[in-house]
C-alpha cells in the first residue's frame, strides 16, 4: 500500500510525516497478532511511540491559526459589510429612478417594448440584413411614420428579445414591420438567425399583434425570398394579423423600384385600416447631428482611421479575428489568370501566418475594400470641404442602439474612404434629399421627377441611374449645382460592406495561406497594397469551390478553359462528355459534386444536365431526378457556391 501511494501519478509530493506509513505498518503487524507474543508486541509499541514526533508542531499551529482568522473575516465580517453595501446601492437606485434623465438612460438598455412605451412609439421596424439594404429600407419606413403622425423605430433583430413580441398588442395602434433579406441557400441573415430559431421552436401567441413583411432576395437563386415568405406565413400561424400583402424585392432586377412600389401600397393599406392620413409633403428629416472638432480637442489615439469597430485595431493587431476585428493579411501573390481578352480573373494568395486563423475547404474570405483616393478627393473638391476635418455624427434618437452611422470621431476623408459606399447607384430617397441642395431650378426639378413614385419617375430612375450605372460621384459631376452638406451625404450613403470570396486552396496543402480567384470589377479591382484587410468566415456558408475539395482529396480533375484557347470548353461540356462516369460517382460511389459560378446561367445549366444524367443512366423520371438531386443537396453532397 505504501508503494502504491508513492507511485500514484496524480500525487505531486510524498506525505509530510512518516506517521501514516508507520500506521500502515503497525496495522499490518496487528493483523498477524495471534502469531506474536504479547510482551513482544508491547515492547514494539513502546519503541514506535518513542520514535514518532508530534503530528502538529509550533509552526503548524501558527499556520492553522492564521487560516482560521482569514476564514472568519471572509465568511462573517466581509459578508456583513457587502450586505450593507448592497442595501445602500438599492436605496440609491430607488432615488436615481426618480430622475427623468436617469430614466431615459435606463430605457436605453431595456427591451424594445419598454423603449416604445417610454418614448411613445407605436411602430417598430425590424430588419434582418446582411449587406445593409434591408437595414436601409427599415430606416426609411421608420422615417415615413412621422409624415403620418406616428412614431417609429428601426430595430436590429439580433438586439431584440422576441419573447416580448406578443406584448406589442398592449400598445395602441401598434404595428410590427419586418424587412428581411434571404441569405445563402434560403437562410436567414446572421442577425436574424435567433429570430428564425424562435419561430422554428414555437414562437409565442401573437393574437392582437399586427404585422407586415417586406422581403429581399434574388430570383436567380433557387430559394427566392425564402426567409420573408416563411416569416409572413409563420407570424400568421402564431395568431398575428397581416395588414398588407407580403412585399418582395428582386436584387437581380430593380429592388429599389420594387420597394418604392410596395411602400406606396403599404401606406395606402395603413391609412385605410388605421384611419390615418399624411400630414403633408415629405420633408427632410435628419437622423444624426453634426459636431466638428479641432485637432487639439481629441487625442490622436481616440480618432478612428478606418477600423471596423475597435479603435487602433489595425495598429495593434490581436486575435481573435472576425468581421469586427479583421486581420491585415500580406498579399503574397497577385497575378492575372486570363491571357488577353476583355475579362479579368486574378489569383491572389494571402499570408495568414501568426493570425491563428483556421479555415476549411469551402470557407470564404471577407475582403474589406477602400474607396479610390482620387475619387474621394474629387468629392471633396466638388463639395468644397476640408476632407481632413474631424467630426462626429450623433443619433438624435436617444433610445436608438445605433449611436453613430459609422465609427466616430473621424475625418471626412476617412469616412469617404472606409465607411460609406458612393460607387453604387444611389436609391431614390437619396436623390430626393439632394433636391434641396440644388441651386439650379432645372437640376432641382430633375431630381424631384426622378425620385418620385410616378411611372415617369420610375422609368427615368431606371434608365438614368440603374441602367446608366451612375454613382454618387457621377451624379454630382452631372448636376454641378447640387452641393449637399458632406455630413448629410455621409448620413444618406450606405455603409461600405466587405466582399466575400471563395477560398480555392486547401488547409491541408496550404495551412498558412488563403488563395482565391476573383473577377475584377468595382471596389475590389485587385489589391495594390501589400496588405489586405481580411476576416475569416466559417462553414455556415454551405457552398464550397471544387478546386479546394479536390485538393483535400488529392483527386484528379478535368479543367475547362473557356477563355485562353480558340475552342471554348465549359464545365457543362465536360459533364455531358463524362455523363456515365458522373452517374457512377454519384450513385455507386456516393461521391460529391460542388459547383462554383454564376447562378443565372452556369448553375441552372449544371442542374439541367444532372437531371438529364439521372434520367438516362439512372432510369429516373423527371420528378424522380429532381427528388434525387434534392436529396444530394440535403445530405451535403451537392454544394453550390454561386452568385448573381
Amino acid at each position: 500500500m505504501i508503494g502504491l501511494w508513492h507511485c500514484h501519478g496524480d500525487t505531486p509530493h510524498p506525505p509530510p510525516h512518516s506517521l501514516p506509513c508507520l500506521e500502515l505498518t503497525i496495522a499490518g503487524m496487528f493483523a498477524r497478532a495471534d502469531e506474536v507474543a504479547p510482551e513482544v508486541m508491547e515492547k514494539v509499541a513502546e519503541e514506535v511511540a518513542a520514535e514518532v514526533e508530534p503530528i502538529l508542531g509550533t509552526l503548524d499551529l501558527v499556520i492553522l491559526a492564521v487560516i482560521a482568522a482569514l476564514l472568519f473575516y471572509w465568511f462573517v465580517v466581509k459578508r456583513s459589510r457587502d450586505a450593507a453595501h448592497v442595501k445602500e446601492i438599492s436605496s440609491l437606485n430607488n432615488l436615481k429612478m426618480a430622475s427623468p434623465a436617469l430614466q431615459t438612460q435606463s430605457s436605453m438598455t431595456a427591451g424594445f417594448i419598454a423603449k416604445m412605451q417610454h418614448s411613445g412609439r407605436n411602430v417598430v421596424v425590424f430588419y434582418g440584413s446582411q449587406t445593409g439594404t434591408a437595414e436601409e429600407f427599415a430606416g426609411r419606413i421608420s422615417k415615413d411614420c412621422i409624415r403620418y403622425g406616428w412614431k417609429g423605430m428601426a430595430a436590429d433583430l439580433e438586439e431584440c428579445d422576441m419573447e416580448d413580441l406578443p406584448k406589442l398588442a398592449e400598445i395602441d395602434n401598434s404595428l410590427a414591420v419586418f424587412c428581411l433579406a434571404t441569405y445563402g441557400e434560403g437562410d436567414p441573415t446572421d442577425n436574424a438567425q435567433e429570430f428564425y430559431d424562435w419561430m422554428q421552436e414555437g414562437g409565442g401567441d401573437l393574437s392582437g399583434v399586427k404585422y407586415v413583411v417586406f422581403s429581399l432576395g434574388n430570383k436567380t437563386y433557387e430559394h427566392y425570398n425564402a426567409m420573408g415568405k416563411y416569416t409572413d406565413q409563420r407570424l400568421e400561424d402564431l395568431g398575428g394579423e397581416r395588414v398588407c400583402e407580403l412585399g418582395m424585392g428582386d436584387d437581380d432586377g430593380n429592388i429599389e423600384e420594387d420597394f418604392v412600389t410596395w411602400r406606396e401600397q403599404f401606406w395606402t393599406s395603413i391609412c385605410e385600416q388605421y384611419g390615418v392620413q399624411p400630414l403633408g409633403d415629405e420633408v427632410s428629416i435628419r437622423q444624426y447631428n453634426l459636431t466638428t472638432h479641432e485637432p487639439e480637442d481629441i487625442p490622436e489615439e481616440k480618432v478612428f482611421t478606418g477600423e471596423i469597430a475597435r479603435i487602433r485595431s489595425y495598429k495593434n493587431q490581436r486575435p481573435p479575428y472576425d468581421t469586427k476585428n479583421p486581420f491585415l493579411a500580406p498579399v503574397k501573390v497577385n497575378r492575372e489568370l486570363h491571357q488577353g481578352g476583355d475579362r479579368s480573373c486574378m489569383h491572389i494568395e494571402l499570408d495568414i501566418t501568426g493570425s491563428k486563423i483556421r479555415y476549411e475547404a469551402g470557407d470564404h474570405v471577407a475582403v474589406y475594400p477602400v474607396n479610390d483616393a482620387a475619387m474621394v478627393q474629387k468629392i471633396g473638391d466638388l463639395l468644397e470641404v476640408d476632407l481632413d476635418q474631424l467630426f462626429t455624427l450623433d443619433n438624435v434618437d436617444d433610445d436608438s442602439s445605433k449611436k453613430h452611422p459609422f465609427p466616430c470621431p473621424t475625418t471626412y476623408r476617412t469616412a469617404l474612404s472606409y465607411y460609406v459606399d458612393f460607387t453604387h447607384p444611389p436609391h431614390t430617397h437619396v436623390l430626393k434629399e439632394l433636391e434641396e441642395y440644388a441651386s439650379d431650378s432645372a437640376d432641382a426639378a430633375f431630381l424631384h421627377k426622378i425620385s418620385s413614385n410616378t411611372p415617369e419617375g420610375k422609368s427615368l430612375y431606371r434608365e438614368w441611374v440603374v441602367e446608366g450605372c451612375r454613382t454618387m460621384l457621377a451624379i454630382l459631376e452631372d448636376l454641378p449645382s447640387v452641393k449637399p452638406r458632406v455630413d448629410h451625404l455621409l448620413e444618406l450613403l450606405p455603409r461600405l460592406q466587405a466582399r466575400y470570396y471563395s477560398i480555392s486552396s486547401s488547409p491541408k496543402v496550404h495551412p498558412k495561406q488563403h488563395s482565391h480567384h476573383r473577377r475584377s470589377h468595382g471596389l475590389c479591382d485587385g489589391p495594390t497594397d501589400d496588405r489586405t484587410t481580411v476576416s475569416p468566415t466559417y462553414p455556415w456558408l454551405e457552398a464550397s469551390p471544387s478546386s479546394s475539395r479536390l485538393s483535400d482529396a488529392h483527386a484528379a480533375s478535368r479543367r475547362a478553359f473557356s477563355r485562353i484557347q480558340p475552342a471554348k470548353v465549359y464545365v457543362t461540356h465536360l459533364l455531358e462528355q463524362q455523363a456515365e462516369s458522373v452517374w457512377k460517382l454519384l450513385d455507386e460511389q456516393k461521391g460529391h459534386i460542388y459547383i462554383c459560378g454564376d447562378a443565372r446561367n452556369m448553375a441552372r445549366d449544371v442542374n439541367n444536365i444532372l437531371t438529364k444524367i439521372c434520367q438516362e443512366y439512372g432510369g429516373l423520371t423527371t420528378e424522380q431526378a429532381a427528388e434525387y438531386i434534392k436529396k444530394l443537396e440535403t445530405k451535403g453532397r451537392y454544394g453550390k457556391d454561386v452568385w448573381s
